[in-house]
């Protein structure tokens, strides 16, 4: 089982409101450049907030959420203190209830 971090924040506050697009653009350059593989990932409406252990967590967070999932906790600390209003968190995966630790329920439009 792996540990995956994660900022949570409304979609409006992380996509409109901040500049998320840019942040992640240049941590993705800086990645290349380091010739390090991507350990983080956008993911709108993350399914596994719909798993009873986090039924409150939801309900702090304004709908449709997203979330910036990694494996690097360092880059989650470093994305909260950026962002300052988020939820940040851990969850392990897969497990019985997040079989898929980037799932999303967002629809392809």
């Amino acid at each position: 089982m792996q540990t995956y971090y994660y900022v949570l924040a409304s979609k409006k506050f992380l996509l409109d409101e901040e500049p998320t697009h840019e942040v992640l653009k240049e941590r993705t350059r800086h990645y290349h450049e380091q010739e390090k593989q991507i350990d983080f990932w956008l993911v709108q409406q993350p399914a596994f907030l719909e798993t009873p252990q986090f039924t409150e967590l939801k309900a702090k967070c304004p709908q449709p959420a997203v979330a910036i999932i990694s494996t690097n906790p360092q880059f989650i600390t470093w994305l909260k203190l950026r962002l300052e209003y988020v939820i940040t968190g851990e969850f392990q995966a897969p497990s019985e209830t997040i079989p898929d630790a980037l799932a999303s329920l967002a629809t392809v439009s």
